[in-house]
């Protein structure tokens, strides 16, 4: 049995509790988990707030670690590597060919926790917990220039934004804006200053302008100053949208220069109505993301480690999980929660 922190119910807070992981096969990589951060996604699943959860949960899709034990026919990995796991361990389980680069959109994709595995009798369980057992093929490396506990919401925040800003070749000459200064936005400004692209960042107010410019924006700028969509008007080449809220579509669209794109990475409550008009006269799209492919994942944290690229996190023991929760809720974290995993040694019983 694995010490582990789950939640019971939707209501229930999270707490101790014991969980099996299955004992490891040919291919698998036994994983001492380390750090686990804090992703947004946990607090709605845990609470239920899309109706899929499956109880009882272990959350968490931003894991790392280091190797404890390796299947046979294991050939990347050796006892003692850093590694991460992220937000999937599984793909392609109807038996057609894996795609490497689409995989995480097709049919067969199995997340890391919240998700129903063939002939198991309970849901994957996620990173709260001591170890974990995955597939070599889910399985990547950690550069040694970046810590285990900064590193690990890259697993989720980090490709999520890297991803589209490589699909929509986000470099020199490009402007690119920013939506939201959280965890996700702000290793989206690192990485598009590192990219080598112009980087604005909009977020509500001028709060955190000076963390932007240090991180490596170029500009900054209040969404509820409403001058601001006047001054921007087709500035933009690209607009991601880390901000889950709903927001006024057309004013975001209107930002766009021609051929430009507005991507959704944050998942709006209702749906999205848009004037057709800010699309068609200007070749304008509107699109979304989602995180990204292993190989694309190995990518960024190499491209991370080469450029020194890492979340801003404020670490916390496992037992502060609930109080995390309400901050995250409440905005009140600079920029990310990772729990140190060896708090967790004394919890679980």
């Amino acid at each position: 049995m694995v010490k582990a922190y789950a939640a019971l119910s939707a209501t229930s807070p999270l707490a101790p509790f014991a969980i099996e992981r299955r004992a490891p096969a040919t291919e698998d990589v036994v994983i001492a988990i380390h750090h686990c951060g804090v992703c947004h996604t946990d607090i709605h699943l845990t609470r239920n707030d899309w109706g899929t959860s499956i109880y009882p949960m272990v959350p968490g899709h931003e894991i790392t670690g280091v190797v404890t034990e390796v299947g046979a026919r294991v050939t990347r990995f050796r006892v003692g590597d850093r590694v991460g796991v992220g937000c999937y361990v599984d793909s392609c389980t109807t038996g057609e060919v894996r795609d490497p680069d689409r995989e995480h959109y097709q049919p067969g994709v199995v997340m890391t926790y919240n998700a129903r595995v063939e002939g198991a009798d309970h849901p994957t369980h996620g990173g709260y917990s001591e170890s974990i057992v995955v597939k070599e093929g889910y399985v990547v490396s950690i550069p040694d220039a970046l810590p285990l506990d900064a590193a690990a919401p890259l697993l989720c925040a980090g490709i999520t934004l890297y991803s589209p800003l490589r699909h929509w070749k986000a470099g020199p000459g490009k402007r690119v804006a920013i939506v939201g200064m959280g965890g996700l936005g702000h290793v989206g400004v690192k990485l598009a200053h590192a990219m080598g692209a112009h980087v604005t960042v909009l977020s509500q107010t001028l709060a955190k302008r000076e963390d932007a410019q240090r991180m490596g924006a170029d500009a900054y700028h209040a969404t509820r100053d409403p001058e601001t969509f006047e001054r921007l008007a087709g500035r933009f080449d690209l607009v991601l949208n880390t901000v889950s809220g709903d927001l006024d579509w057309n004013a975001y669209l209107n930002l766009l220069a021609t051929d430009g794109a507005l991507v959704l990475l944050g998942m709006p409550e209702q749906p999205v109505t848009v004037n057709p008009f800010l699309l068609v006269p200007h070749r304008r799209s509107l699109s979304g993301s989602w995180m990204g492919s292993m190989r694309e994942t190995q990518e960024m944290l190499d491209f991370c480690g080469k450029h020194g690229i890492t979340a801003e996190i404020e670490a916390i023991a496992i037992e502060r999980i609930g109080e995390a929760y309400e901050r995250i809720v409440k905005s009140d974290v600079r920029y990310r929660f990772v729990i140190d995993m060896a708090t967790l040694a004394d919890g679980a019983r």
